[in-house]
């Protein structure tokens, strides 16, 4: 993916030298973002993201005459010379006068290419979000009476539209699948993996039902997301949809448990910056000396995981639950409140995989680099979501912008 940078520049006495050192600049910054640089005409400047490199001074008013035509934040590229800087100065400030968000870029090439490689990193996941229906089937679970979320502001806020699908339209699904369509499934390699690992191979293929089901109204309704009030099958399909939603994470169909539509909106928004799969977990137990916290659920993407094995369903005990390994190391957890705009993220480190019998199947001990009195004064709601790698940068970024 190329960037798109736009020129803004008044007349100047020696525009040769001012057009080899901006060469110069631009080559450096293009080698360490690794990605190509387009220099186009200022007044090219169309309805989207992007940044705008102030070339001199004296070009603060053809500014204000086209800012309206670019979306905010506004981002102004300067290299220091020929007053640059000055002139990027007096428009972020008339920006802030006029409420709008801003952000001179400037420093050594490492610095600026590091923060241009983000925000074309935030604005490819903005593209991938723009414009996706996500499915909230069943609507959320009655115990998470602070995750609802306002579909219309939803949209607004990131381009994505929420579909509502009964639960008894899943259910209809899972009676329509045949025992046929699921035999085909083994040939799957990961299928065959889980079978091998199955501990009833009755409930494997009736979790593998649910799997069936909601590709089947994935496609049916172009989702690209879904979130599930799975404990509702627990008394009409006597399974869980663990398996289902491991599955669907695995193949990129972003999939959280509990109707929770915030969790869901967080898995997306991290695995877009990260391109990694996400956790869903449950904050389980706190140590405030250690700045530790357990976080556990019965479901994780397969392929986030070292080794796994299958189990019940912690709550109910029937069903197929997963307890994955997740590799040690550095990871991120995030949490979007159901207003869209408040948030938490933290950088964690994953120090121990467990397996405790009064827990959700699949259960981290992270070391949490911000104060883990968050959960206990200022929580955004129930389920976290984790993924590998540090995007707590890219995450704040994103969201600002």
């Amino acid at each position: 993916m190329s960037i798109d940078i736009y020129y803004l520049s008044s007349s100047f006495h020696n525009e040769e030298k001012k057009k080899h050192n901006e060469k110069k600049f631009f080559s450096s910054i293009e080698k360490l973002v690794g990605d190509k640089i387009n220099i186009l005409p200022f007044d090219q400047i169309g309805n989207q993201l992007g940044i705008i490199f102030v070339a001199s001074g004296g070009v603060e008013n053809q500014f204000k005459e086209n800012y309206t035509k670019m979306q905010e934040p506004y981002y102004l590229l300067t290299n220091g010379e020929n007053n640059s800087l000055a002139a990027s100065l007096e428009i972020l400030t008339f920006l802030k006068q006029e409420g709008l968000k801003g952000e001179i870029l400037h420093g050594s090439v490492d610095y600026i290419s590091n923060k241009i490689k983000d925000i074309n990193d935030i604005i490819k996941a903005k593209k991938i979000l723009k414009n996706i229906n996500i499915g909230v089937i069943g609507k959320p679970s009655d115990w998470l009476i602070a995750s609802h979320v306002d579909y219309e502001n939803l949209n607004k806020r990131f381009g994505i539209n929420a579909i509502e699908i009964s639960i008894e339209e899943l259910i209809e699904e899972i009676d329509k699948v045949q025992i046929n369509k699921l035999d085909t499934l083994k040939r799957n390699k990961k299928i065959e993996k889980l079978y091998q690992k199955s501990f009833n191979n009755e409930s494997l293929q009736e979790a593998l039902r649910i799997y069936i089901a909601l590709k089947n109204i994935m496609d049916k309704y172009n989702l690209k997301g879904i979130t599930v009030r799975c404990f509702d099958l627990l008394s009409t399909v006597y399974n869980t949809g663990c398996i289902a939603l491991s599955l669907l994470n695995d193949e990129g169909i972003i999939s959280s448990c509990e109707g929770d539509v915030p969790a869901l909106i967080s898995m997306l928004i991290l695995n877009a910056l990260s391109n990694n799969p996400v956790f869903m977990a449950n904050p389980s137990s706190i140590d405030m000396e250690k700045n530790e916290v357990i976080l556990a659920h019965c479901t994780v993407p397969l392929n986030m995981t070292r080794e796994y094995v299958l189990d019940t369903h912690f709550e109910s005990g029937i069903g197929v639950a997963i307890h994955g390994e997740i590799p040690e190391g550095q990871a991120t957890l995030f949490r979007l409140s159901s207003n869209l705009e408040d948030y938490f993220v933290s950088n964690i480190t994953i120090k121990e995989n467990m397996y405790n019998e009064n827990l959700c199947r699949t259960q981290i001990r992270a070391y949490m680099d911000k104060n883990v009195d968050y959960f206990l004064t200022n929580p955004m709601g129930n389920h976290h979501l984790i993924c590998r790698g540090d995007y707590v940068r890219l995450v704040d970024e994103f969201m600002w912008m």
